[in-house]
């Protein structure tokens, strides 16, 4: 009980300014483990880590692109250790932990040793999900300077990722890929459906501009962010727009790089030939290559930047550090 208004306002008075004091300590802190580069100590060093999204039903993809674009066994290690290129399938578990789904992708992975395994439940529906732990995943495991999201669907040429990447390298807070400003769709039902529709205006509004999502990267200092934002960070039905929607309000620097979305051959073929190497293609038709554990490898022989194009162009030690 209160005597009187001036002892009630002396109580509200340090209340408030404990409030105050405790989140200026907040504050404190996550700049601090802005500085730091996260909360985490970091496993290893490397310049860019290469995050493939993948399901349970995409054996037939993953093999084709270990055909194709990602090395196997101790080259996957070596283009690590010497060229600071980490790539590696990324997954959740099912919603029966250590079911047949789980012990496939175990037993998949002791044979090729190229998996991110993820604290989440797999499922389409929680992909916003998924890229947020994906990133902060990946940011505890690697101290890179770059952190991209690709899906097992895309053809990626590894030395034009990251000699475009390394372009970028001075800007703190990077988003790149291609950036789109497609329509909010409201109606129920349809592909890419909205379901928070009307927070983006009127009826037949676009999106802010975000990077699509079969391919984009972010840097350091925004795969922290998001680290440490996990459990606040809103998850819209839409990946892409999700971390578009994550990044807007920050001081980002939004990088339209076109060669993250090269059609396939012939588009790819043809700047490949030009000297102009795409760094990813894919169908816009199917958000992804049309069929593509059946034409990867069509994709690969056309649009490649050449097997061993990233061995021998790509010298680590000049930007790292």
């Amino acid at each position: 009980k209160f005597e009187n208004g001036e002892n009630r306002d002396i109580v509200i008075g340090q209340v408030s300014k404990t409030h105050e004091a405790i989140e200026s300590l907040d504050k404190t802190i996550s700049s601090l483990e802005m500085e730091s580069g996260g909360v985490h100590e970091h496993e290893s060093k490397a310049f860019v880590v290469i995050g493939i999204n993948t399901a349970f039903s995409s054996r037939k993809r993953r093999d084709s692109v270990r055909e194709t674009w990602m090395p196997q066994g101790s080259k996957l290690k070596q283009l690590e250790e010497e060229k600071g290129i980490v790539i590696r399938f990324v997954i959740g578990h099912s919603a029966k932990r250590g079911g047949v789904l789980d012990r496939g992708i175990d037993a998949e992975d002791a044979e090729y040793n190229d998996f991110l395994r993820l604290e989440h439940v797999e499922g389409y529906h929680e992909l916003s999900s998924k890229t947020k732990i994906y990133f902060s995943t990946a940011l505890a495991k690697w101290d890179a300077h770059f952190y991209v999201k690709v899906d097992d669907d895309v053809h990626v040429n590894p030395l034009m990722l990251a000699s475009t990447l390394a372009q970028h390298r001075s800007k703190p807070r990077v988003y790149i890929g291609c950036m789109k400003s497609g329509p909010v769709l409201s109606q129920k039902g349809v592909k890419y459906h909205e379901p928070e529709f009307w927070k983006f205006g009127e009826e037949g509004n676009n999106y802010f501009r975000h990077a699509t999502g079969q391919i984009y990267a972010i840097s350091r200092d925004l795969a922290t962010y998001i680290s440490i934002n996990l459990g606040i960070l809103h998850r819209y039905a839409n990946e892409d727009v999700a971390l578009g929607s994550w990044l807007i309000g920050l001081d980002v620097q939004h990088v339209d790089e076109r060669s993250f979305c090269c059609a396939t051959p012939p588009d790819c073929e043809w700047k490949a030939q030009a000297g102009n190497v795409c760094v990813a293609a894919f169908d816009w038709t199917c958000s992804g290559i049309c069929k593509s554990a059946e034409r990867i490898i069509e994709v690969h022989r056309s649009c490649s930047e050449g097997d061993g194009a990233v061995w021998n162009n790509w010298n680590y030690s000049h930007v790292a550090g």
